[in-house]
């Protein structure tokens, strides 16, 4: 039980249940080792930042980090490039879709989705999310009904999408799918990688993912021929591409793409090579404590955790809650007290907030009108505005996992 001055909430004036900053990538917040930084300081002192040069592929940072990828995915090929925004938009171009196609993709998302949709010269169209924030297949299908020529599945906040039912229904309808894996690198669906799945994955190693490199990402596939292409699209120009196949190269023509300046440096290559020595360490973190918060909230009153498509089919970098029945209103009340109490949280659907992972604040593709968006997607606004979105450092203690459940379960009973 809380004491009088422990149970007033620190936004009204309360002690807070703690007093050290919560870690988070903008803080400083970093997973790397001393051995990591060496690899970035050898990649400096060569002198060799540009990933084509005098060396054979297997030789540059670069071309290590991509086999690397492959085998650590089990895929046949891998490319590294300069933003998981990028590795989506390559994904696109390479699968030959006619320019504006129509383009699926969950209204539940982080802007760069849709930004990825419109960099590769299509239609972004906006798909509903269920009460777990996953892609609603009811939606799904019927937006495949109406036309849609490829489908972007977003593993959001590291919670994975029901693959296995997505690809199924693709798979009726003769289109694509391209894993928007940018917020999940490294979970899994049972025994398989999330990335894996669909005919692209896309990844992210910007600085709150997995592999932190600041900026950068990477695509994976078993396509040869599109591989080749999403080659090309990412800036290998005069037989550039040829360096990426150990045989007989693809018949893709080098000259009959543009070529874009998608590609990764050596520099963060390096860092990424050397970031994945310690991948599974930080997965296995991130799993013990989302898996320690999420049994001590399991079942409270008042807020519904997001339920994963199968077990364990999560990263565990986040935590996300809905406060059904909640207005959004009260939701952002909520996260402005667990701020105060020393936990950083959002409310995702916080209307004075210019959260990108709101649709309604899309105005780049849905125009000025707030109210007509969430209007057309009432689902989504439902359930967005809702969340309450916790960030999971993979260097927090178990300590610093019960500060977040205490401080949860007293806001609640404020709020109640």
């Amino acid at each position: 039980m809380f004491t009088s001055q422990e149970a007033r909430l620190a936004v009204e004036g309360g002690s807070p249940v703690r007093t050290g900053p919560w870690p988070t990538y903008d803080k400083g917040d970093v997973f790397i080792s001393t051995e990591d930084e060496a690899a970035v300081t050898e990649a400096v002192r060569s002198r060799l930042y540009f990933r084509y040069d005098h060396r054979p592929y297997p030789d540059t940072c670069t071309g290590r980090f991509e086999r690397r990828l492959s085998r650590y995915f089990g895929t046949a090929h891998a490319l590294a490039c300069s933003s998981g925004t990028t590795a989506i938009a390559l994904g696109l171009l390479a699968c030959g879709l006619e320019p504006g196609s129509p383009v699926a993709c969950p209204a539940f998302t982080f802007a760069a989705t849709p930004s990825a949709i419109l960099l590769a010269g299509h239609r972004p169209v906006l798909v509903e999310c269920d009460a777990d924030l996953h892609l609603d297949l009811d939606d799904l299908k019927r937006v495949l009904s109406e036309g849609v020529k490829a489908v972007v599945v977003v593993h959001m906040r590291g919670f994975a999408s029901d693959m296995p039912a997505i690809c199924d229904l693709a798979d009726e309808w003769g289109v694509p799918v391209i894993e928007d894996a940018v917020p999940a690198l490294g979970a899994r669906i049972g025994d398989r990688h999330l990335g894996t799945f669909g005919r692209f994955g896309a990844f992210s190693t910007q600085s709150d993912k997995s592999l932190n490199t600041g900026e950068g990402g990477f695509l994976l596939t078993d396509d040869e021929e599109a591989h080749a292409r999403a080659v090309v699209y990412s800036g290998a120009y005069e037989n550039r591409m040829n360096r990426h196949f150990e045989g007989e190269p693809p018949a893709v023509d080098d000259l009959a793409y543009p070529i874009f300046s998608f590609r990764m440096d050596e520099i963060r290559a390096a860092l990424a090579d050397a970031l994945l020595d310690r991948l599974p360490r930080r997965l296995a973190l991130h799993q013990r404590n989302y898996g320690h918060v999420a049994e001590r909230l399991d079942g409270v009153d008042g807020i519904a955790l997001r339920r994963p498509v199968a077990s364990g089919a999560y990263l565990g970098e986040a935590l996300v809650f809905r406060l059904e029945g909640a207005t959004p209103e009260q939701c952002a009340w909520f996260a402005r007290a667990l701020c105060a109490e020393g936990v950083d949280a959002r409310a995702l659907g916080d209307r004075g907030d210019k959260n990108v992972r709101s649709f309604w604040n899309w105005r780049f593709l849905l125009g000025p009108d707030a109210d007509a968006a969430r209007a057309a997607l009432p689902q989504t606004t439902r359930y967005v505005g809702e969340a309450i979105d916790i960030p999971l450092s993979a260097n927090l203690g178990l300590d610093d996992c019960d500060d977040l459940v205490t401080a949860v379960r007293k806001v609640l009973s404020a709020l109640a």
